[in-house]
């Protein structure tokens, strides 16, 4: 059982090696090589259960692991991918949250355009309803997350006085934080308002669930990346983080 483990080995670590030099999958790569390594561990495993009953117990309970592992990622996928379907574009808000996203200078990452597109969509339904566009300046970002939203929406026709800039935040976490302090001094009901959070399909479910650990009240109008392996690569990455939110943060 060792050889197929080591072929599986290989091919994993090639393939880390390959999509390591697409843009925005590193994330794909890091996993590749991980499993490149589980594979390596699951043929040791297998050589030392042939000599040692030892080795029989330690592969029997790596393997007892690896299946739980598996469950448990799988059951968090399918609450990701169902979230990140629902549609929420005609749904009623006192006002919208915009998640920021990498910005290239002063070009909207491709998650962010994708933002970008379903606020856009959310606003001209809902033409009385306020936004905070949330992201501050990161590495590589001249202006701030929330500028460039700014820019692209009153660029499409979009009041500008409709959009309060939240230009702080580094994270999620502090996203809603400070977008949720900026609503309160704008006088909106953060305790018993109804908010829309425009984010990555992928996003959804961790954006809510800060969004409830802030106080809010929110649903999520999801943005879907238009091309189909990077929407993969950050459905996966997104698991990771949420057992990381959900554990340690």
């Amino acid at each position: 059982m060792s050889r197929p483990a080591l072929a599986a080995a290989g091919i994993f670590a090639v393939l880390a090696l390959a999509i390591w030099q697409i843009p925005g999958m590193k994330f794909t790569a890091w996993l590749c090589a991980g499993a490149a390594g589980v594979c390596l561990l699951w043929a040791v495993l297998c050589r030392w259960a042939q000599t040692s009953r030892r080795g029989k117990v330690c592969k029997a309970v790596f393997l007892a692991c690896l299946c739980a592992g598996a469950v448990g990622f799988a059951a968090i996928e399918a609450v990701l991918i169902f979230q990140g379907e629902q549609d929420h574009l005609d749904d009623p808000a006192d006002a919208v949250i915009v998640l920021g996203a990498g910005v290239n200078g002063t070009v909207p990452s491709l998650a962010l355009s994708t933002r970008i597109d379903a606020a856009e969509e959310y606003l001209s339904r809902h033409p009385q309803t306020p936004a905070v566009l949330s992201g501050g300046q990161g590495p590589g970002e001249e202006i701030t997350e929330a500028r460039a939203m700014y820019d692209a929406l009153t660029a499409r026709g979009i009041d500008g006085g409709r959009l309060l800039l939240e230009e702080r935040s580094t994270s999620t976490a502090e996203n809603f934080a400070y977008s949720t302090a900026l609503l309160r001094a704008e006088g909106f009901d953060t305790e018993n308002g109804t908010f829309a959070v425009v984010t990555n399909d992928f996003h959804c479910v961790r954006a809510q669930l800060l969004a409830r650990r802030t106080g809010l009240n929110a649903f999520c109008v999801p943005a879907e990346l238009p091309l189909a392996g990077l929407g993969a690569n950050y459905y996966v990455r997104e698991a990771f983080a949420m057992v990381k939110t959900v554990l340690f943060d």
